[in-house]
């Protein structure tokens, strides 16, 4: 494209959903309820672990550290989709889109490592049941969770400073309601290669060999739990569940989108819009669902919760200390 036809625009205006602007409202309050659902839930969740002394397993650390991650994904897009929608509000500053671009990246790496960490906590449990209190120590949860963190930082560093060396852009409209490198790489006038070639670096080292080895794990467990079919191994197995329905709800929007976006695919009018949505706020509001259902423990300690506050007619003083510190 000629230089002529660029500019060097230090602001991007958010789209958001394409809707006509008399359902902005009720988008923007489908949108609130959705994030509602999902603070309730994780909070509900994050609460539960901390208070139940019998949750203080690596699994359900693995799982505090998921609602954690959550909470944090659905905060880092959410108040900038409701300002497009409620308040019409649609610029933000280069330095602000940089810096949610790294946030919203850097979230994701850290909630495919959770996934990746409960993964291993639930190979070590089926195929090393005599080891697993030896092996999962706090100690060495400690330490997975600090190169999780450490990874995720390193891989998502880079790419803010990649797009900050581009200067001049065909357009400044970007189609989503955050911002994202595979959308505003694509804006600039010049040679992105090196943007593209990292970006398809960060995406088969940190999400593909993540979910390798996912995949890895599972075909290992089941190859024990087939082998050596016992009762313990089996009931063992089904606590499998929630996390794969996990890893689902995670993996195939973000490789939906990552497609999209790679090969410009425009099939279905607006598809991509609808993974970035999808991809951002599905997890945190359907992992909470999930665990609850799925976890007797959880599922049980959720009802003597509900029991406790029909009776009393209150919340729990601890759960509300704990949403006060997020409204905070």
């Amino acid at each position: 494209m000629p230089l002529s036809n660029c500019s060097n625009s230090s602001d991007f205006i958010l789209s958001g959903i394409p809707a006509s602007a008399e359902f902005h409202f009720w988008i923007g309050f489908l949108l609130f309820f959705i994030y509602l659902v999902a603070v309730i839930g994780n909070l509900t969740l994050l609460y539960i672990i901390k208070v139940d002394q019998e949750l203080h397993e690596p699994m359900y650390i693995f799982l505090f550290m998921l609602s954690v991650v959550d909470l944090a994904v659905a905060t880092t897009s959410m108040p900038r989709m409701l300002g497009i929608f409620w308040f019409d509000s649609r610029q933000i500053t280069f330095g602000m889109c940089l810096t949610q671009m790294f946030f919203v990246h850097f979230l994701s790496a850290l909630e495919s490592g959770i996934l990746v960490a409960m993964a291993v906590d639930r190979y070590v449990a089926i195929c090393l049941p005599l080891r697993y209190s030896s092996i999962l120590t706090y100690e060495n949860i400690l330490k997975i969770s600090l190169v999780i963190a450490v990874r995720g930082a390193a891989v998502m560093i880079p790419l803010p400073l990649l797009i900050k060396r581009l200067s001049l852009w065909k357009d400044n409209l970007l189609t989503h309601s955050y911002c994202l490198h595979q959308e505003v790489m694509n804006l600039a006038c010049g040679d992105i290669r090196v943007n593209v070639i990292y970006g398809l670096f960060i995406i088969l080292s940190v999400m593909g060999v993540d979910c390798l080895f996912i995949s890895g794990s599972y075909l290992l467990l089941i190859k024990t739990v087939v082998s050596v079919a016992a009762d313990a191994n089996l009931k063992a197995f089904s606590t499998c569940a929630a996390h794969i329905c996990a890893v689902l709800v995670y993996y195939v929007p973000l490789i939906g989108l990552s497609v999209v976006h790679r090969f410009n695919i425009t099939v279905v009018p607006n598809l991509h819009i609808l993974f970035g949505n999808v991809y951002l706020l599905l997890p945190p509001v359907i992992n909470p669902l999930i665990y609850g259902i799925k976890t007797k423990q959880i599922r049980s300690r959720l009802s003597k919760l509900f029991s406790k506050t029909t009776k009393q007619g209150t919340i729990p003083r601890e759960l509300c200390n704990i949403c006060a510190e997020h409204d905070k």
